[in-house]
């Protein structure tokens, strides 16, 4: 075995340049292209107006029928959780229009 000399550890050596890139080619850039926000606003969510909720068992379920009453953890008059894919974003108040029914927001929830 023999020692290396000054010559062998230059040829051992990398060799190390910068490197050169071209320009970059593709289309140019579209002024009136969507914003990110833009890109969602087609997205379908569900959103869920939240009364309340209970625990039952399953012999408490099958003896449902047409006028039982489903007792809730909420009170009346409280508000109503907004959920957007199973998260709550909003609270509100149940408003009846005409014939239908809906929520009028009057908290958005902090994140």
């Amino acid at each position: 075995m023999r020692a290396l000399t000054t010559d062998d550890r230059e040829e051992l050596e990398p060799t190390v340049r910068p490197l050169q890139f071209g320009p970059l080619e593709g289309p140019p850039p579209i002024s009136n292209a969507p914003t990110s926000i833009d890109l969602l606003r087609d997205v379908p969510l569900t959103v869920t107006a939240e009364l309340g909720r209970t625990k039952m068992v399953v012999k408490e379920i099958l003896k449902l029928g047409v006028g039982s009453v489903v007792e809730l953890e909420k009170l009346t008059g409280e508000p109503v959780d907004i959920l957007v894919n199973g998260k709550i974003i909003a609270r509100g108040e149940v408003v009846a229009i005409d014939e239908n029914f809906g929520v009028r927001i009057t908290e958005v929830v902090n994140r």
